[in-house]
């Protein structure tokens, strides 16, 4: 498996069989969001062990993705954080017809450094202290969790007070960064970011109720000009098995909400 920066499907039996003529094919390309840095590249290495194909996985945010397979990136699979960006692609005739699959929930978390001083057990509230010069969040403008993050402060009556402390990621991932580094006091950062080994041994985190910002509801969608429909659809697939759907709880997600 490579790494870069950057149910209306078949048997995951029957898809390995489909696949014993295109394993050595090109690989697999994924483009995801950055909130499942944690836990897809084993999701992704389990789906090679199972049948034999090579996946790339490429994160970020997903507005950024949605933007890029616009304009003809050659990604097979869409692993959105928001479910309508698939559907945007739906609507445009860019995503392959009945292979809309949400896949999971996310949530919003407060996160700090351990040894900030900051007492997150205060939720919120605690932004408003002279201690939190910065606040780092994803950029709302093409990234789910950065919505999210802004609805929270605007629902909690907070966000007029703290909107010049605010310091944007290009995705959930450099957001955290910014807070990981010292370059923000605080950040309000996906669960499955929180809970990911590398961030919870330096840092500590208080879940933001889910009644202060819209459903977070994720989903997948394998992209119509794929030249891997084949092994794309064995993917969504393989992320609805009992087993990966337990990795995905495991790292902080919830269910799908919905079958659309």
């Amino acid at each position: 498996m490579q790494l870069c920066w950057k149910p209306k499907v078949f048997s995951i039996g029957a898809a390995v069989l489909a696949l014993a003529s295109v394993a050595m094919a090109q690989p697999l390309s994924i483009a995801a969001a950055s909130d499942l840095q944690a836990v897809l590249p084993t999701i992704a290495a389990s789906f090679e062990r199972s049948t034999g194909v090579k996946t790339n996985v490429s994160f970020g945010s997903s507005g950024n993705f949605l933007a890029q397979i616009k304009n003809g990136a050659p990604f097979d699979v869409f692993l959105s954080a928001d479910i309508d960006y698939p559907r945007e692609l739906e609507r445009a005739g860019l995503a392959e017809p009945g292979t809309l699959s949400p896949y999971a929930t996310g949530s919003l978390v407060l996160w700090t450094r351990t040894g900030s001083g900051l007492d997150v057990q205060r939720g919120l509230e605690v932004l408003v202290s002279d201690a939190v010069r910065h606040i780092a969040i994803a950029n709302p403008d093409h990234a789910p969790y950065g919505r999210a993050a802004v609805a929270a402060l605007r629902r909690a009556g907070l966000y007029e007070k703290v909107r010049t402390k605010l310091v944007l990621g290009e995705n959930v991932s450099q957001a955290a960064q910014f807070v990981q580094s010292g370059n923000a006091e605080a950040g309000l950062i996906p669960l499955s970011l929180a809970r990911a080994s590398a961030t919870s041994a330096v840092g500590r985190y208080v879940a933001i109720p889910s009644s202060l910002y819209p459903p977070i509801e994720q989903a997948a969608v394998v992209v119509r000009a794929s030249r891997n429909k084949s092994a794309a659809r064995a993917f969504l697939t393989f992320l609805s098995q009992p087993s990966t759907r337990m990795q995905l709880a495991n790292a902080g997600f919830g269910p799908p909400r919905s079958g659309r």
